[in-house]
């Protein structure tokens, strides 16, 4: 019987979906920060189960604190083995069980397992408290429930952990339980664990004996004597006549439990396949009894399943019985002559439950799946799972699960487009701020980006500076035009940067004249200080560069403070400019200086003498040179300035020098005038 939902696809081309088990990887340390405190949780189970396999330095180290207060008498050498928990802490893979195993055996050899046995008692006694003895009480009701579920629990943890290892407990009957370790120390310990574990859960006292198991893996047999009162016996195993022993009795047929059961089937002492349920049955349809429950006739179990675990099980009927209370999986092999079989390597995950009434093995399971895709390639249908089977739930909420991760997925590949685009417009939006601050200045490129309009506003006490070169009109008629531009540049270049280190305003260039102003994009006491000690630099700075014919650039700057209106100007090569008598005043000032002379007018003079700490060397002029638009200029000159020297340093110093000195001292005393500022 081909997959009916998947005739167009061909059995080359198909591949087989994983089981949960393959496909997903349970993460005992996920995030339970949605999970009540005080929840038991898996994480907590398995750290209780840990506690008898792999037990921690810290809680073996604390055990042996409270072996050593409680038998030092006995044995007086246990004293020698007290330590520090730091002393510990240096070694990550430290052996500690090892390491007492061997000095116990120093201390008395003859009391080594006796002494571990106990060690193992107050392991537990210290250990087991709170939400880990919570853990272990959900093992079982009683003794043998509490074995039998520490098998199956520690290998469901195995399998969702990927443990390969041989560590593990089998469950192999009434009071016997067998441990698999390749180390001894724990064989002994455990020993004391299940007789704590025992008398703390169960309020039992079992005698139990521990003998080493022949083979090439170390195990090791416990067998658990408890002797228990009659009543409570009867309690716990019901009344004798409650439940018949013979199977003839049972209340149905078994057509109607291979219907009830479809993903069952029972075996006889030599492995045969005596029953199935109706689901194997349809799909061994032809290699068993032509109805389901009938005879089955000599097909071995090995021929058509293949058992995955537990792992290492020998198939035989002894040994199955041994391992009823560990979960079994098993997937489907081709029948003979069936190469197409197209249901080959389903996974069945169950249980095994031994019959004593008719010596035989009933597996009781489900299809391991995790979708409607994992169904139809193998000819299942949703009617194949039975309503109280969790696999119906299981297969719908995975495709439940399966179309939100999809949209999930999609919405965080359409977020990250939508980063992304974010991103580049942040990057260009970035980049045309920082052309516009290039222009404007920063408060006024902002509001341009934004769209905002910007109207003109009056700034009171604006120092300009005005400069140009002497004789450039001379330069220009001797040189190449590529001359001119190549020696503006350079020399321009300079004072931009003289421009973001004194934190002035460049208006603009036109031709050999370079303007300037402080107090348009923030106002400061210091604005004055500040373009006085750039105009320094830049009369510095021009003995650095030379005409075209080597001689050195001359340039006559004037400086001048008050009261202008800004404003920007134009839609097309937007411009910010200045207008107002002063602006004009401005320029006076720089058209009556000289060669390399900074004239400054009075107002200026009046906020550079204003603060005492800062010293400019100011020479006054005659008043014939205040121009004549200045008005109330009576009484009143201009001045050159001709220096600054500050005054903590000593006059040898460089201008640059001083000028960086004064420069921190402003900063300084800004700072401070903000704090007191925010303090009132």
């Amino acid at each position: 019987m081909a997959c009916p939902f998947a005739k167009h696809i061909s059995s080359e081309q198909f591949q087989r979906q994983p089981s949960i088990a393959e496909a997903h990887n349970w993460n005992l340390d996920e995030d339970l920060s949605e999970i009540p405190g005080d929840a038991l949780t898996l994480t907590h189970l398995n750290a209780a189960i840990q506690l008898l396999t792999a037990p921690s330095i810290d809680n073996v180290h604390e055990a042996l604190m409270s072996l050593i207060g409680k038998y030092s008498n006995r044995w007086p050498g246990l004293s020698k083995l007290k330590s520090e928990r730091s002393e510990l802490s240096i070694y990550p893979h430290y052996d500690y069980l090892a390491d007492i195993q061997d000095n116990l055996t120093q201390i008395d050899e003859s009391a080594v397992s006796e002494i571990l046995v106990h060690l193992g008692e107050e392991l537990i006694q210290t250990a087991c408290v709170g939400v880990i003895e919570r853990a272990f009480k959900c093992l079982g009701s009683d003794l043998q429930e509490f074995l039998g579920s520490l098998d199956g629990v520690y290998d469901v943890l195995k399998l969702q952990e990927e443990d390969i290892s041989d560590t593990g407990f089998v469950c192999a009957g009434e009071g016997e339980l067998i441990f698999t370790s390749e180390r001894p120390v724990l064989a002994w310990l455990l020993l004391g664990c299940l007789r704590a574990l025992a008398r703390l859960l169960f309020g039992c006292e079992p005698e139990i004996e521990l003998e080493p198991l022949p083979g090439d893996t170390p195990r090791y047999r416990y067998l658990l004597r408890v002797d228990e009162p009659a009543g409570r016996a009867l309690e716990r195993r019901g009344p004798a006549d409650a439940v018949s022993g013979d199977a003839r009795d049972l209340k149905v047929s078994n057509q109607f439990f291979c219907d009830a059961f479809p993903w069952h089937f029972i075996m006889d002492e030599q492995l045969r396949l005596v029953q199935m349920g109706s689901a194997f049955s349809r799909l061994f349809k032809g290699h068993v009894g032509a109805a389901a429950g009938g005879p089955a006739g000599l097909l071995c179990a090995s021929t058509v399943f293949r058992f995955k675990r537990p792992r290492g099980l020998q198939l035989h009927f002894r040994e199955i019985v041994r391992r009823t209370n560990t979960p079994f999986m098993i997937s489907l092999r081709a029948p003979p002559g069936r190469p197409d079989f197209f249901a080959k390597g389903l996974e069945i995950k169950g249980q095994m439950v031994f019959c004593p009434e008719s010596n035989a093995l009933l597996f009781v399971g489900s299809p391991f799946l995790d979708g409607l895709e994992g169904l139809t390639c193998n000819g299942l249908f949703i009617s194949d799972i039975p309503l109280h089977d969790a696999t119906r739930e299981v297969i719908l909420v995975g495709e439940q699960a399966r179309a939100q991760d999809g949209l999930r997925r999609r919405m965080d590949k359409l977020k990250s487009s939508i980063e992304e685009a974010n991103a580049a417009v942040i990057k260009e939006r970035k980049k045309n701020v920082s052309l516009l601050q290039l222009i404007f200045p920063a408060e006024i490129a902002e509001r341009l980006w934004l769209g905002a309009q910007i109207d003109a506003k009056t700034y009171p006490e604006v120092t300009m500076l005005f400069s140009d070169i002497v004789g450039f009109t001379s330069i220009c008629s001797r040189a190449t035009p590529f001359m001119v531009i190549n020696m503006l540049e350079n020399l321009y270049k300079h004072f931009d940067e003289l421009c973001g280190f004194f934190d002035v305003y460049k208006v603009e260039t036109i031709g050999d004249a370079y303007c300037v102003a402080s107090g348009l994009h923030r106002a400061s006491i210091y604005d004055a200080h500040k373009v006085a000690w750039m105009a320094l630099r830049m009369i510095e700075t021009c003995t650095l560069y030379n005409t075209h014919d080597g001689q050195h650039i001359k340039m006559r700057i004037g400086i001048h403070t008050g009261t202008v209106l800004a404003g920007v100007v134009g839609r097309k090569m937007p411009r910010y400019c200045l207008f107002g008598h002063n602006v004009t005043i401005a320029n006076k000032f720089e058209s009556g200086s000289e060669a390399c002379k900074i004239n400054i007018s009075p107002t200026t003079r009046e906020w550079l003498v204003k603060h005492p700490d800062y010293g400019f060397q100011l020479n006054a002029r005659d008043a014939s040179h205040m121009p004549k638009e200045f008005t109330d200029s009576k009484g009143l000159t201009c001045y050159f300035l001709e220096g600054y020297k500050h005054p903590t340093l000593s006059n040898d110093r460089p201008l640059q020098e001083h000028i960086e000195e004064a420069m921190r001292q402003t900063l300084q005393d800004t700072a401070e005038t903000i704090t007191l500022e925010v303090a009132q």
